[in-house]
């Protein structure tokens, strides 16, 4: 998918803030057992389609709004991830705008996890 230039200037612009991982590197903490909350910011019908193994739901869109609610501490170690590393690399930024310390956004996404062939969840 193309993604138009005025998107791809927010993302870039977001990226300059926030600190970026990628999939060997995510499999690889998951495989050391490291603890972070793995958050899936991607649409409900993408998330049902298949989805990171352990991560949570949390859609772009609404992550903002109930982010306080269901996860209060601002030190929370997460790794958020979308279908390629675009719209979590948005709500990575403004989760630190909102004060939280420990975010960090999956470059390659759902794309790259499963085009590596790694393991997926359904439901």
């Amino acid at each position: 998918m193309a993604h138009a230039p005025q998107f791809l200037k927010l993302v870039n612009d977001a990226k300059t803030r926030v600190k970026e991982t990628n999939i060997a590197d995510v499999k690889g903490r998951i495989e050391a057992g490291e603890k972070f909350l793995l958050v899936d910011v991607r649409e409900d019908n993408e998330w049902a389609n298949g989805h990171l193994p352990g991560a949570v739901h949390m859609g772009r869109g609404i992550i903002e709004r109930d982010i306080e609610t269901s996860i209060p501490d601002t030190n929370t170690k997460m790794i958020l991830y979308c279908g390629g590393g675009f719209r979590s690399a948005l709500v990575a930024d403004n989760l630190q705008k909102m004060g939280y310390t420990n975010i960090e956004s999956m470059d390659g996404g759902w794309k790259g996890w499963v085009s590596a062939g790694l393991p997926v969840a359904k439901g």
